[in-house]
């Protein structure tokens, strides 16, 4: 169990170190985020952030490793704000192959993909399990674990507008677990006006209730003409209560996941005969 080791991350671990976790556990979480603008509150690094702590607190609550984070993700829509680091989508899936690849080789047979730049690494990071589990991993069973998702049921009582991109439910997360990354002095009300820009056809805030939609692509350069400052929602209402009840909740459900995989036994991740 990772509980008895000197830390949760693999990369503070030595090989022999981790061959003992083997022999007692299989699950293994992979924190991947991105390096994109967020705003001129938020710094470049807010989804690895988000997706560092969670991962980490989890595995601390539940004594699972955690291998090294992936810090750049599909952020091409963001490409236009000096800093943002993107990878092409095909880049990210063909990483996120290979590292599995190694950690299932070495019997991490339970791998969490958890996502800390809601929503837009999803369809990489789907595609990249999807096909490695049906044509080559059978026996490893993959979730991909989003805060867009997990945080669903919570986050209506938690934040007071819409949550968008740098809003306050994630600038606040990133506040509380890391004190001082936020340059607070640069909170904004700054928004876009989703009807205008998207037609009707993108809802506003990504834990509420959405239209009838579509997906709109649009470019970094678009971006910056549409929201000069980068924010798509306020973030006066960043507090870190708002955070610590945001993060909690979502370890939480983490935690039931990690257990989930724990007790698994059925026709997924089993390899047949």
């Amino acid at each position: 169990m990772a509980d008895t080791l000197p830390s949760v991350w693999i990369q503070d671990l030595t090989w022999e170190e981790v061959s003992s976790y083997l022999e007692h556990e299989r699950i293994v979480i992979v924190p991947i985020g991105s390096t994109e603008q967020h705003g001129p509150a938020g710094v470049l690094g807010v989804d690895s952030y988000v997706a560092i702590t969670l991962a980490e607190d989890v595995a601390e609550r539940k004594g699972v490793l955690v291998a090294p984070p992936i810090w750049y993700g599909d952020s091409s829509h963001h490409g236009a704000f000096p800093g943002t680091i993107t990878v092409r989508p095909d880049t990210l899936t063909l990483l996120i192959r290979d590292v599995a690849r190694s950690l299932a080789r070495h019997g991490f047979t339970r791998i969490i993909l958890l996502n800390g730049h809601k929503g837009s690494n999803l369809p990489a990071l789907n595609s990249a399990v999807r096909v490695l589990h049906d044509e080559e991993l059978p026996e490893v069973l993959f979730a991909v674990a989003d805060p867009l998702h997990l945080a669903r049921s919570a986050s209506p009582t938690i934040k007071e507008t819409n949550e968008h991109h740098a809003g306050e439910l994630e600038l606040s997360h990133v506040h509380y677990r890391y004190p001082g990354k936020i340059r607070t002095d640069r909170l904004t009300d700054a928004s876009v006006d989703f009807d205008k820009v998207f037609g009707g056809f993108v809802g506003n805030d990504l834990f509420g209730p959405a239209p009838d939609g579509v997906e709109i692509i649009w470019s970094g350069d678009e971006q910056r003409a549409f929201t000069p400052t980068g924010s798509f929602s306020s973030s006066k209402g960043l507090s870190e209560d708002k955070g610590k009840r945001y993060h909690d909740h979502i370890v939480g459900r983490l935690g039931e996941l990690v257990d989930w995989l724990r007790t698994y036994d059925g026709p997924i991740g089993r390899r047949e005969d």
